[in-house]
């Protein structure tokens, strides 16, 4: 098991501990791409970002996240900067932002491996010239010493992609890696994440909104709504908890033409809107009086598909 998440919680604002994510349990296995969906406001990202213990200071954390039989959540923070990176990196949703506008991108690839390897400057930038082949990109020397805004949105994703490589992890977390690239860029992303997956052996965590693209990619599913998992699913055609039905009949259908696009009524409530009882008891179209009130257990159904639901 690379990484084990035991009853996670994220708590904001000290006073009125306003719950984010909600006794939170999943793992990722060795080798695996697991895939972690929602709708925006489901806490995904809050969830990576607890990962890598980079949540903002006004949030707390419990539970367990165990990575490698052992608890990150009592690690320093010196102990995280050498894990960082290292053991855990991740693949941010913007590539323009998640790069220094003011270095060169060889510089920024060279850069992790002075930090956490024993390279020379030479080693290093031979390095750093593998892993921008590795990754798909041309012209290496001439693209070592572009600054970001010199490349486009596809050529900066595979910057970052060589980035959370180079020392060869063990986790990668991909938060949205595709959201902000055309849809032929998209293809060719996943296409190297799959590469990539197949040839370390290393264990990946994609969270995404398109429940597409993640049953094309993904191992496993955990679908995420208001704080909760609710599902927990390799194949996609065997949902059973209705906000998975709900967000595969938005997935539109090119054979219905001109038939009118599925929506989900109403909206992911706020951290202060939400109740005891099932976190999609508002907008479930089978939801009853029995649902507002009493919170389901995430029970396994059949051979590790797990659903939250008083009536599946």
């Amino acid at each position: 098991m690379t990484i084990e998440i035991k009853n996670l919680n994220i708590y904001f604002n000290e006073k009125t501990k306003l719950q984010a994510v909600n006794n939170l349990s999943f793992c990722v296995k060795k080798g695996e791409i697991m895939g972690l969906v929602g709708e925006s406001g489901c806490g995904k990202s809050l969830t990576s970002l607890s990962i890598m213990r980079l949540l903002r200071k006004n949030a707390s954390l419990s539970g367990e996240i165990n990575f490698l039989g052992e608890n990150i959540l009592n690690f320093s923070e010196k102990e995280m900067s050498n894990l960082r990176g290292k053991e855990i990196s991740m693949i941010f949703q913007e590539p323009l932002t998640a790069l220094n506008p003011l270095h060169r991108v060889g510089k920024q690839i060279s850069e992790i491996l002075k930090i956490h390897t024993f390279l020379s400057k030479k080693e290093r930038k031979e390095k750093t010239l593998e892993l921008m082949k590795e990754v798909n990109l041309k012209d290496l020397e001439n693209t070592y010493k572009k600054f970001p805004h010199e490349l486009s949105g596809g050529q900066r994703q595979r910057i970052v992609i060589a980035i959370a490589i180079a020392c060869e992890p063990k986790l990668i977390i991909a938060d949205e890696p595709t959201t902000a690239l055309d849809v032929s860029t998209q293809a060719q992303i996943i296409d190297l994440l799959k590469k990539i997956n197949r040839k370390k052996d290393n264990s990946l965590l994609f969270i995404s909104h398109d429940l597409d693209l993640v049953g094309d990619l993904c191992h496993r599913i955990a679908i995420m709504y208001a704080g909760h998992i609710v599902e927990v699913i390799e194949d996609l055609r065997d949902a059973k908890h209705p906000y998975t039905k709900c967000l595969l009949d938005a997935i539109p259908n090119p054979i219905h033409k001109g038939s009118e696009l599925y929506s989900i009524p109403g909206r992911v409530p706020t951290l202060s809107e939400r109740g005891s009882g099932c976190p999609f008891a508002l907008r479930c179209p089978i939801a009853k009086e029995r649902c507002h009130k009493i919170l389901p257990e995430l029970l396994e159904r059949k051979d590790g598909h797990l659903v939250r639901c008083l009536y599946v």
